[in-house]
């Protein structure tokens, strides 16, 4: 196997890694204090699977988030909360990588529409399990969330971004 593909490999288990814990340490965070909207989380992991798709491509996005998904449900999500992430997240990641191609669009506007199709899906899997349409209603809250939580994750994401391009000039000098 070749140095490059190696190191690609090692990255993207780091950054599974880190977006696991980010997404453990996610609940301890009493959102529900302030936004009174069950389920509502700020998505801390798609931090790391912004940068994923901002610096390895999609491929290993979407390699890294189904990871994530997979490994968050055995570690304690459970099957239906592997249904709901891995929708949302697919669901999400797919108009990310679109989104990303818009050089019109910043890392703000991919995140925001990353977290509205993210609840889109997720809303998508509640009316398949409840068998009821009615859970649709509880969409336009959901979006409405989307777009702080969209804007904190792309807030936290545009920052590493200048980090990384601080620190990599500096190396490179």
């Amino acid at each position: 196997m070749k140095k490059n593909k190696v190191n690609q490999m090692t990255l993207c288990a780091i950054l599974i890694s880190m977006a696991l814990v980010l997404s453990y340490m996610e609940r301890f965070i009493p959102l529900q204090m302030f936004i009174p909207l069950p389920g509502i989380k700020l998505g801390l992991a798609n931090v790391v699977t912004l940068m994923a798709l901002f610096f390895l491509g999609t491929k290993s996005a979407f390699t890294i988030l189904i990871i994530r998904c997979v490994l968050g449900a055995v570690f304690g999500g459970g099957i239906s909360g592997l249904a709901f992430s891995l929708t949302g997240g697919i669901l999400a990641m797919s108009v990310m990588c679109i989104f990303k191609q818009n050089r019109r669009v910043s890392v703000f506007g991919v995140s925001i529409l990353g977290a509205a199709f993210h609840n889109i899906g997720q809303i998508l899997v509640a009316i398949f399990m409840m068998g009821s349409v009615y859970v649709i209603g509880y969409l336009p809250y959901l979006l409405l969330v989307s777009v702080f939580t969209g804007m904190a994750t792309g807030s936290i994401c545009a920052g590493v971004f200048r980090i990384l391009k601080t620190n990599t000039q500096i190396i490179q000098n």
